[in-house]
């Protein structure tokens, strides 16, 4: 949306890596990113709560220290030794190790240098969508996966990738304004009343009905055959019409049942469920039965943050034209003691320059969820009295206008990105991913579920949804097309989507070798999220 002139993101703000990325090649292929533009000099400027500056090199320094201490923590996960004792978490862990960093500077230098750690770490929690790092598993911090290749931002917005996956799709077959209230996901097992008799043709037309019993010709997509795809808050869409297989299960019932709030009830043979995951924790009724206890215990140990923009728009520029971004280092406090009304503000970490009129923060975690209660003005208000102290300069304008979004109290989202928790691993995410079949037989899953939660490494990002968006709505064609030809089929969802991602890389080469070369001399040593360019998260 604009603000002050100019376009900014209240969502997805990156694709993250080129290499082996299907939405990077989709966006290039639609003319969404700019090839050849060269990225511009990202300087930023640090300073304390008193006004001071700090040397860039100090800076440097401790981004230098921090990155090692963060790629000991993913070696966990690369290497299989095991932490110290006792040790559970990233940020326990970061903390002994900056402890340890810290006690080679006398008292003043370590205090400054401290400081830099705790805006580190607040900034990781951003990249993680997290509150605190204490929050995240040591063990399987290594498990998320980087594509080659950085963090690209789309000029007009991550809704510009929708365009050409949709431009195929009638707009008459995507439903708006229907949340989901249950999924009733073993209704072609039971012998309900007012269920559907099967006439034993060989079409699949009657597999969407609306719950006066005639066909719904707005939900035939005309593409997938015998595909439901659910998420909040729409999309629903019914089998392709005019289909040879008969979907529906042996009593002549379709397999699932979906009522809506607005009182519409639709039934499906499958339905793709890309319900965030912070609805799939707090919506307890959403299906019916409830979720397999496995599911629902892997969900527990899975992390769904809370991270929110704040931007800042102003009648003309006020920074430094050579300044990108304002790294502001907070004193430190006992939180315990603080109430959250008086110190909510001090989760923001720095002031990144969007154009010379906008300025964007980021926020996490408790804060970011308390802040969402707060009036535009104040948070507006609050800005204007961080950037005076940190910049020590009384005359710094209030802008004329802020925006910041709210992800944790948004109905649809519950949040903002998934985590693997401490205690928690790679398991928990394919067992949430995990299909669910009507039978004990497993033979065609009803429901599968897709998002960025369903990818065991590219959880938190837009490929992970896409591809485990691809990969459950091939699950579905697969296991029917195999089931009539072989009588019985089992997939793992988790396992088809790494294969739909390797399939992408082995047709990428890089340069003139091969991608196998690429990936035996860089092996020991994967990207991290972060490039050491101070850009912001997500």
């Amino acid at each position: 949306m604009q603000i002050g002139g100019s376009k900014v993101e209240l969502g997805a703000h990156w694709i993250h890596g080129i290499l082996g990325n299907p939405l990077y090649e989709l966006a290039v292929s639609n003319n969404l990113v700019d090839v050849t533009q060269n990225q511009k000099p990202h300087n930023v400027v640090a300073t304390t709560e008193e006004g001071r500056r700090l040397p860039f090199s100090v800076l440097q320094e401790i981004y230098e220290a921090y990155f090692w201490f963060f790629k000991r923590c993913e070696e966990y996960f690369l290497c299989k030794y095991q932490p110290p004792d006792g040790v559970k978490s990233v940020g326990e862990h970061v903390e002994l190790e900056i402890n340890i960093y810290l006690q080679r500077y006398p008292p003043q230098q370590r205090y400054l240098r401290r400081l830099i750690f705790d805006y580190l770490l607040k900034r990781e929690c951003c990249i993680t969508g997290c509150g605190s790092m204490n929050e995240i598993d040591l063990l399987s911090i290594g498990s998320y996966t980087e594509l080659p290749g950085g963090n690209i931002a789309l000029p007009n917005g991550y809704s510009g990738v929708l365009a050409p996956i949709l431009k195929n799709i009638p707009a008459e077959n995507i439903l708006k304004q229907h949340p989901i209230k249950t999924i009733h996901w073993q209704y072609g097992s039971k012998d309900e009343e007012g269920g559907y008799d099967s006439d034993c043709s060989e079409s699949s037309v009657n597999t969407v009905k609306s719950a006066g019993g005639d066909e719904d010709p707005s939900l035939d997509t005309g593409q997938i055959k015998g595909i439901s795809a659910v998420s909040l808050p729409a999309s629903c869409h019914n089998s392709r019409r005019g289909s040879t297989e008969n979907l529906l299960n042996k009593k002549g019932n379709p397999s699932v049942k979906i009522e809506c709030d607005n009182g519409k009830t639709f039934y499906a043979d499958h339905v793709v469920c890309t319900i965030p995951l912070g609805l799939l924790t707090s919506k307890k009724d959403l299906f019916n039965p409830p979720l397999p206890e496995k599911h629902q215990k892997s969900m527990e140990k899975l992390v769904f943050g809370v991270v929110n923009k704040i931007f800042l728009a102003y009648d003309k520029p006020f920074l430094n034209p050579d300044i990108s971004e304002v790294i502001v280092l907070w004193n430190r406090i006992n939180e315990k003691e603080v109430p959250m009304s008086e110190r909510w503000y001090r989760k923001i970490y720095s002031f990144c320059r969007v154009s010379d009129t906008v300025l964007l923060a980021w926020i996490c975690g408790e804060e970011a969820k308390y802040m969402e209660s707060l009036k535009m003005n104040v948070v507006a208000e609050t800005c204007t009295l961080i950037l005076k102290k940190f910049l020590a300069d009384p005359h710094i304008p209030k802008p004329k206008s802020c925006l910041f979004t709210s992800w944790g109290s948004q109905p649809y989202t519950g949040g903002s990105y998934t985590a693997i928790g401490s205690g928690g691993s790679q398991t928990d995410i394919e067992n949430v991913a995990e299909p669910l079949y009507a039978s004990k037989k497993r033979k065609v899953p009803v429901v599968t579920f897709a998002g960025e939660h369903c990818h065991p490494s590219f959880y938190s990002t837009g490929h992970g949804a896409f591809l485990t968006g691809r990969t459950a709505a091939q699950l579905c064609i697969r296991s029917v097309k195999e089931l009539h030809q072989h009588g019985e089929v089992t997939y793992n969802l988790t396992d088809a989507s790494v294969a739909d991602l390797s399939t992408w890389l082995e047709e990428v080469s890089c340069g003139d070798k091969n991608l196998d070369d690429y990936r035996s001399k860089n092996s020991s040593s994967r990207p991290r999220r972060d490039d050491g360019q101070f850009v912001t998260p997500r």
